[in-house]
Formats: structure tokens, C-alpha cells, sequence
């Protein structure tokens, strides 16, 4: 039976049981998309006592049509183009590299947020546990594949509380496993499926990612650090 999502702790909650088998193993890494997928990300690696990092990517929306995506950049200058919706649209390249412009200041600027000076945590020879709110078109989460792949992991495992049949198959072909709660046939939009999807802030990105990294380390987290 189809349901709606209480909120993003919920789906990941319910996310979990679904991964049980990646608990209390050194070689895990959760790693939630910035910033909807990581308070689902958090409660995935709470469950499975495993650290917890941000992914960061940006979608790269048609002008006028913020929604529908047209791409996605993620850092280390990986860009993830869907030419079936530019050339549908006849989006020319100019445009294409305005809005890049534009998303690369804001990757950067989570960056700096999100992480500080902090490097990204290493996922070379480890099992990544990719965590999304919920795939739509797959931009954004094929642009996160794509950089975490050319930093040879072990394993992609792929999970996500929603995600259309279509989209689902394709990222099966692509990633190692892929974990789906609801695979509806008309998706519509991302947050019908949620009774609260409120944006997730910069600072609960920050907090969550806190939270995990001090309890994964036996630690208290500081509010505010």
C-alpha cells in the first residue's frame, strides 16, 4: 500500500531496516545529498552505527522552470547533463553555461558550510551508501554517482524513500544495489509523497552531521560547532 511520509526522520527511519545488513561494519560510509537527503542519511547511519557525511550537488534547473532539471553539478567539477530535456526544450549552451555559473557559487558556498575546513571523508575501497528524499528526473543523484565513482569505492548502494519505475531501473544499471521504499508510477513531484517537506536548512545540516560524527566517536556535540 502507497503512503505518504511523515517527514524526511521518518522515511529514514523506515529507510533503515532495509540496510541492516551494512550495520557495525568498519567499511561503511552513509552519505546523505545535501540538504534533503541528509536528515534521511541521518537516521540511516544512526541505525547502522556507521559515519556520516554530506554529498554535495546542484541541480541545474531550466530558467522559468525551476523544477525540471536540466543537469547537475557536483564538486570536483563533475557535470551531469540531461540532453533529452535540452534538446526538447532547445536550451542553447549559453544558457546552460550561465546557470552553471550560477550553481557552482552556491556548491561552493555549502562547501564552506557544510564542512568548514574539514576534507570530504574519504570512500576509496569503501562500501557508500548514497541517500537521496526521493529521486525525480535522477540528475542530481547521477552527479553524485559520477564523483564518488572516480574515488573507487568499493560498492554504491543507493537508497532512497521514493522514486518513479523508470528512474529506478536505470540507476540499477548503475550503481552496485539500489534500495526503494515506493516506486509509484506517477511520481508527480517529490514532496506529495511527504506530510512535511520543508526545506532542510543550512544549520540542520550542519547539526545532524554533528550529532552523528559525536556519537559515532563516543563524543557530546557541541551546539553551534
Amino acid at each position: 500500500m502507497i503512503k505518504r511520509f511523515r517527514n524526511r526522520t521518518e522515511a529514514g527511519q523506515m529507510l533503515a531496516p532495509h540496510l541492516i545488513k551494512y550495520a557495525n561494519r568498519k567499511d561503511v560510509l552513509v552519505l546523505g545529498l545535501a540538504r534533503g537527503g541528509v536528515p534521511v542519511a541521518f537516521e540511516v547511519a544512526k541505525a547502522l552505527n556507521a559515519p556520516l557525511d554530506v554529498c554535495i550537488v546542484r541541480k541545474l534547473g531550466v530558467p522559468g522552470h525551476q523544477e525540471l532539471a536540466m543537469g547537475a553539478l557536483a564538486s570536483g567539477g563533475i557535470k551531469v547533463l540531461n540532453y533529452d530535456v535540452i534538446s526538447s526544450l532547445g536550451i542553447d549552451w549559453e544558457t546552460i553555461r550561465a546557470v552553471a555559473a550560477e550553481e557552482l557559487q552556491e556548491l561552493q558556498r555549502r562547501d564552506r558550510t557544510y564542512r568548514g575546513n574539514a576534507p570530504p571523508m574519504n570512500v576509496k575501497n569503501k562500501t557508500v551508501i548514497l541517500i537521496d528524499d526521493g529521486i525525480a528526473t535522477g540528475s542530481s543523484i547521477r552527479a553524485a554517482i559520477a564523483i564518488i565513482k572516480q574515488q573507487q569505492p568499493a560498492k554504491i548502494v543507493v537508497a532512497v524513500p521514493v522514486a518513479p519505475p523508470s528512474t529506478y531501473e536505470d540507476l540499477r544499471l548503475e550503481v552496485d544495489e539500489i534500495v526503494c521504499l515506493q516506486i509509484p508510477v506517477d511520481l508527480s513531484a517529490i514532496g506529495i509523497w511527504y506530510e512535511d517537506f520543508s526545506q532542510t536548512t543550512d544549520e540542520e545540516v550542519r547539526e545532524l552531521l554533528a550529532k552523528q560524527s559525536a556519537s559515532f566517536l563516543g563524543e557530546t556535540p557541541q551546539k553551534g560547532n
